[in-house]
């Protein structure tokens, strides 16, 4: 069906020459003399006017055309639109490609969050998720952008996988074995299943990504990730997406430099080409979000030692639901005081305690810290979890033991640390955390298409 976009006559270049377009109906207008629909195609954040003169329009041929949702075909003129800015088509001719029923649930009123979750398949159409989803597009090309052009290779580590990388179990079972009284043991059904072993849904490619760094120097992987955590927080999710560089030959600072480098190349990216939906997000879901931005991408970022950040919370006089003790992990409610009140800006906090850290990560010489940092950024908390590996054999070979993790799952990631082992670091940065930050979304499922959590399956 030949037709222009509608982004390519937004800018006024095409006024006076005659076009054909297609689209959906977002909002329509009918009165004695006119009628007004504004069409939207995908192309744009922005809908284009049509306007229908009933002089060259009788019922019958404007019968469906005007329905929220309808997809239709307009042949006509572009002219200058009231605003200086915009444009709009006096239409010639319309075509209903798709007739929109009565019941098309995003009428005029505004609709809340948690019932538009409840129509995935609906609610791009709205302009709220049509930002959404078109700047989750571009944060995603920013990110392959920026590692391609720093020589990375893009990897693909598996979605099935026979370990789990942070030793947590919160993993999901792939298995072909169905329910089977006469299965007496663990064993034996996973003797019986596909793999003849457990397998599950990968919890993240950073096995597999240190398995290329070792070969190919720096890697990064982009891809689905799976947690079968049992939470219904707005920053968590069964399945998302997973952005995890691995660099040899870089320690703790290395990689620190490195994921800075990366925020503020994509946050920029986003400033230069995504500045309607932007403008959208910051007078809709978060005042000053621009502002925000730009200060990330023009200034630099915090960094504090762990054991320090304890201090600073402890004497901050606020009263926390959870406690601040060195040794506890960080809260979010920490975590955006950090950021938010006391930094006000992102901030790297390093050198966390060993026993709250994964297995994997290098230990400092005080045998008490690793060398692994989170960046916290204001109003979402984490994004990025970023450590050095730990390259040493014994010591790796003594914290798998330790923490009572199946060493047969872990033979080839240890003969790395036998067969040319060198210092290398890599970092998680979670998709879905890093388009709240930029869009001001307050909960994970409104950045991603179709969200799966617990009891959530659409």
């Amino acid at each position: 069906m030949q037709h222009i976009d509608l982004k390519k006559i937004a800018d006024g270049s095409l006024v006076g020459k005659t076009v054909t377009v297609c689209g959906w109906v977002r909002t329509s207008r009918d009165s004695k003399n006119v009628a007004f629909a504004e069409l939207n195609d995908g192309t744009m954040l922005n809908h284009v006017q049509i306007v229908f003169d009933k002089a060259d329009f009788n019922d019958k041929a404007l019968a469906g055309v005007l329905s929220l949702g309808a997809a239709i075909s307009v042949t006509g003129t572009v002219e200058k639109g009231l605003k200086a800015e915009s444009v709009e088509i006096r239409a010639k001719s319309v075509e209903l490609l798709g007739a929109s029923d009565q019941s098309y649930p995003l009428q005029k009123k505004r609709h809340t969050m948690e019932y538009l979750r409840t129509i995935p398949h609906l609610r791009v159409r709205t302009n709220t998720f049509n930002a959404v989803f078109r700047v989750r597009s571009e944060l995603s090309y920013a990110i392959h952008e920026y590692f391609h052009k720093n020589g990375y290779y893009y990897v693909h580590s598996p979605i099935i996988t026979g370990s789990d990388c942070e030793g947590a179990g919160e993993v999901f079972k792939v298995t072909t074995v169905g329910f089977n009284p006469k299965i007496k043991s663990e064993d034996e059904y996973n003797a019986a299943d596909f793999f003849g072993r457990s397998a599950g849904l990968t919890v993240s490619g950073q096995l597999e990504g240190e398995v290329m760094a070792t070969a190919l120097g720096r890697i990064y992987t982009f891809g689905p990730t799976f947690r079968a955590e049992n939470s219904n927080t707005p920053r968590h999710a069964a399945e998302f997406w997973q952005i995890e560089p691995e660099v040899a030959f870089a320690d703790i600072n290395d990689i620190i430099e490195i994921a800075t480098d990366m925020i503020k190349y994509i946050i920029r990216h986003l400033l230069d080409n995504c500045k309607a939906e932007l403008e959208f997000f910051d007078a809709r879901f978060e005042n000053g979000l621009i502002a925000k931005l730009q200060n990330v991408a023009d200034s630099d970022f915090a960094r504090v030692d762990y054991t320090d950040a304890v201090e600073i919370l402890k004497k901050s006089g606020k009263s926390f639901v959870y406690p601040v003790e060195w040794g506890l992990d960080l809260q979010t409610e920490h975590e955006r005081y950090l950021t938010d009140e006391y930094f006000k800006k992102p901030v790297f906090v390093v050198n966390y305690p060993r026993k709250i850290k994964s297995f994997y990560m290098k230990q400092n010489p005080d045998g008490k810290t690793v060398a692994a940092t989170d960046l916290l950024v204001p109003g979402v908390g984490e994004i990025i979890g970023c450590s050095e590996r730990e390259a040493d054999y014994d010591k790796l070979l003594v914290e798998i033991k330790s923490r009572g993790m199946k060493l047969s799952d872990y033979e080839n990631y240890l003969d790395l640390r036998k067969y040319g082992s060198v210092p290398h670091s890599g970092f998680g940065l979670g998709l879905e955390r890093i388009l709240m930050y930029v869009t001001g979304m307050a909960n994970i499922r409104d950045t991603i298409e179709f969200p799966r959590t617990k009891d959530e399956l659409r």
